[in-house]
């Protein structure tokens, strides 16, 4: 579904744009992703709606055919988010122990609180932390729009059954370009 509009009162989500995680091997450049979300960043902040960086910093404890339960050590400066993204005072900062931005962190909430309605989400990897942060976003009744171009995956096959096959059942899906042109309407 393309993208048709942006609510007044709208969420950037940024996930897992960390130390750790840019400079691992993903399926699309990494700089591209950078670029893309850091022009949303700009323009909602230039608009005064709510931004909102997430880190990763473990998983669930479940076992999974991967293994488990997953304890981790990361090196110094892996949760870093990267510096890019300029953190401001006002970001809401959320770290995650889950895929999913809104487990376990209160994040539903605080955006009720800001009385915001939709949420843009950018980020890696397309189908683990963003998928998982969008189809909890759209099972909460926010609107979801993913800017497909500020997002990819560290395989490429899971990022395009993503794209393909989830996204457009939980959100409208279009490019940054998109969401800048929609919201620039807005003035």
């Amino acid at each position: 579904m393309p993208i048709t509009t942006i609510d007044p009162r709208t969420a950037l989500i940024v996930v897992d744009l960390q130390q750790g995680i840019v400079t691992t091997p993903l399926a699309h450049p990494v700089d591209d992703v950078i670029q893309r979300s850091t022009a949303l960043l700009k323009e909602f902040r230039s608009r005064g709606l709510p931004v909102v960086l997430v880190n990763v910093a473990g998983s669930p404890a479940g076992r999974t055919d991967a293994g488990g339960p997953h304890t981790h050590t990361f090196p110094a400066g892996w949760t870093d988010l990267i510096p890019e993204l300029e953190r401001q005072d006002d970001d809401l900062v959320v770290t995650k122990y889950a895929r999913s931005a809104f487990t376990g962190t209160g994040l539903a909430e605080r955006l009720r609180e800001l009385n915001v309605t939709q949420v843009v989400i950018t980020g890696i990897a397309t189908s683990s932390g963003v998928e998982s942060t969008a189809r909890d976003a759209h099972e909460q009744g926010f609107h979801v729009t993913l800017p497909l171009d500020a997002m990819t995956d560290s395989v490429l096959d899971r990022h395009e059954h993503s794209v393909a096959q989830i996204f457009p059942r939980i959100a409208e899906t279009g490019t940054t370009a998109d969401v800048l042109s929609v919201l620039a309407l807005r003035s």
